[in-house]
C-alpha cells in the first residue's frame, strides 16, 4: 500500500497532474516535494497545509479545550463527593457508588473530547481558563444530589454554548460535524443525568417529608441507590 502511494506521487509529479478542487493548499504545498532539493520553508508549508483541520475548528478549539478541562475538574469533584460518602463515618455505599460512576463518566468524556480535538487537527490546552471549582464536598445526602444537579446543568450549558456557536451559518464558527458530535455525545446523555438526579431529589425529599425517622429514610434510599 505504501509503495502504491509513492508510485502515484511519482506519476503525479512526472505528468504534472493537478486535481481540480475548491481548496488546494495541501496540493500546492506538496508540489515542492517533486523537486530535487526541498528547502526548510517548503517542509513548513507542507506541514501547515496538509493536516486534518477543516471547518471551524480554529474558532471552536478553545471552547472544546475548556469543555474537556471542565470535565476533568468535575470528575475530581465527583470523586471527592464519592470518597466523602464512602468513609467509615458516613458509610453510604449507594451515594458512594452513584458519585463514583459520575466521576468515571466525566473522566471518560474528557478523554473522548481530547481525542476529538486532535482528530480534527486541534491542539490540547490544559491551561484553558475555566471557572474555579467549589471547595465544599462534605455535604449531606440531599445537598449532594442538589450539587450534582447544578454541576450537570452547568455542563449542559457549556454544551449548548458550543452547539449554538457551531450551527451559526453566517459566522466563522459554523461546523456541522462538531455540532452533531456535541449533540449526540453530550446533550442527550446530560439530559438523562439531569432527569435522574432531579428524580432522586424528588423521591428523597418526599421520603424525608413523610417519614418520622429521617435516618431510616436515608438508609432505605441509600440502599436503593446501592442496588441500582
Amino acid at each position: 500500500m505504501e509503495m502504491f502511494a509513492y508510485t502515484l506521487l511519482f506519476v503525479a509529479c512526472s505528468l504534472g497532474v493537478v486535481a481540480q478542487v475548491n481548496s488546494q493548499e495541501c496540493l500546492t504545498a506538496t508540489q515542492d516535494s517533486c523537486r530535487p532539493n526541498i528547502n526548510k520553508q517548503s517542509k513548513i508549508n507542507q506541514e501547515s497545509a496538509c493536516n486534518s483541520r477543516y471547518g471551524a475548528i480554529s474558532n471552536l478549539e478553545e471552547d472544546l479545550n475548556k469543555f474537556a478541562l471542565t470535565h476533568i475538574i468535575k470528575s475530581f469533584e465527583y470523586l471527592l463527593m464519592s470518597t466523602h460518602f464512602g468513609n467509615y463515618d458516613m458509610n453510604r455505599e449507594g451515594f458512594h457508588k452513584l458519585f463514583r460512576a459520575y466521576s468515571d463518566s466525566k473522566w471518560e468524556n474528557s478523554i473522548e473530547l481530547i481525542k476529538h480535538i486532535t482528530k480534527r487537527g486541534g491542539k490540547v490546552n490544559m491551561k484553558a481558563p475555566i471557572a474555579s471549582p467549589s471547595s465544599n464536598y462534605e455535604l449531606y445526602e440531599i445537598e449532594s444530589l442538589a450539587k450534582a444537579l447544578d454541576m450537570e446543568k452547568s455542563l449542559m450549558a457549556e454544551a449548548y454554548n458550543i452547539h449554538e456557536r457551531s450551527i451559526r451559518k453566517l459566522e466563522h464558527s459554523h461546523d456541522p460535524e462538531i455540532s452533531h458530535y456535541i449533540e449526540e455525545e453530550f446533550v442527550e446523555k446530560s439530559a438523562d443525568k439531569i432527569r435522574e438526579l432531579s428524580g432522586h431529589i424528588a423521591d428523597l425529599s418526599k421520603m424525608l417529608g413523610e417519614s418520622q425517622d429521617n435516618a431510616l429514610s436515608l438508609y432505605l434510599f441509600d440502599d436503593y441507590l446501592k442496588n441500582l
